[in-house]
């Protein structure tokens, strides 16, 4: 199986993570201060290893997702203590309640969906009339 070039390396800049993913540096240096990464130093350049890639990898799912910064940032404590069942239970848990949230907003946008259409059919007829 060939794994992209940037799997196999140790060390990225920010441009390179940002080219990779998609993002502005801005965005990688907002998950920094916000303490999700904590790249290494070289003068004022930072240097981020793998460890920082599979961090960020974790930090965009979780926001394509949907879940809230607070959430990642607990989610990724618990990967840094290596505790993966304390882990899996609070993912289980997260991904409940986001499953839960979903489908109310599911369930709501049907039903406006349904009133919408009622009254376009109703303006209809009165159109029509």
């Amino acid at each position: 199986m060939n794994r992209p070039e940037s799997e196999n390396r140790d060390l990225f800049a920010i441009a390179d993570l940002s080219h990779e993913f998609g993002i502005s540096t801005r965005a990688i240096r907002f998950y920094e201060a916000k303490g999700l990464l904590n790249p290494e130093r070289v003068g004022g350049t930072r240097v981020f290893r793998r460890r920082d890639r599979a961090r960020l990898i974790l930090i965009l799912r979780g926001k394509r997702l949907g879940f809230s910064l607070r959430d990642i940032s607990d989610y990724l404590s618990l990967y840094d203590a290596q505790s993966q069942t304390a882990q899996t239970k609070l993912l289980v848990a997260k991904v409940d309640e986001r499953l839960s949230l979903l489908e109310r907003q599911k369930a709501d946008l049907e039903t406006t969906i349904g009133e919408l259409r009622e009254i376009k059919k109703l303006a209809g007829e009165r159109v029509g009339a």
